[in-house]
């Protein structure tokens, strides 16, 4: 079953009729630089299934600034500064961490742990989620749309 989620700021607006492809909590190096979380929730939609209602008010810089041609960019709103979702220059997906892009808790919690690497020391997390070294083993990127 589909659900509506909404997104974005007071001056732009995101939307998603479709349920998100993919919900981890990650563990990445990138997600701790660019939120300062510890770990971060992040949700995949596809590509197509997340809309803008003002693309011309985003400004677009790599996520990884470590890889500036990586194919994720972080859109900002071009008034506010907050940050409104991960666009991929493929068009594969859209990406949200909901509680820093307006999406609150109309999102479910992630269902697994995602780049959890055991070399950082840090500890295995427990909650009874499964934990990966990359994204889940059967997800599969969509073709772009």
């Amino acid at each position: 079953m589909s659900h509506s989620y909404d997104g974005g700021c007071d001056h732009i607006h995101t939307r998603a009729e479709h349920d998100p492809i993919d919900n981890h909590t990650c563990h990445c190096s990138v997600c701790k630089r660019v939120t300062g979380q510890d770990t971060t929730h992040v949700v995949f939609f596809k590509h197509g299934d997340v809309a803008v209602d003002h693309p011309e008010k985003l400004n677009r810089q790599p996520f990884n600034d470590q890889n500036p041609n990586g194919p994720l960019e972080l859109c900002t709103c071009a008034d506010c500064g907050t940050p409104i979702m991960l666009d991929d220059k493929q068009s594969r997906i859209r990406a949200v961490v909901p509680n820093l892009m307006g999406f609150g808790s109309s999102i479910p919690d992630a269902s697994y742990h995602a780049f959890y690497d055991p070399a950082t020391g840090e500890p295995k997390p427990n909650d009874g989620r499964p934990v990966h070294e990359g994204l889940r083993p059967d997800f599969v990127w969509p073709e772009p749309s």
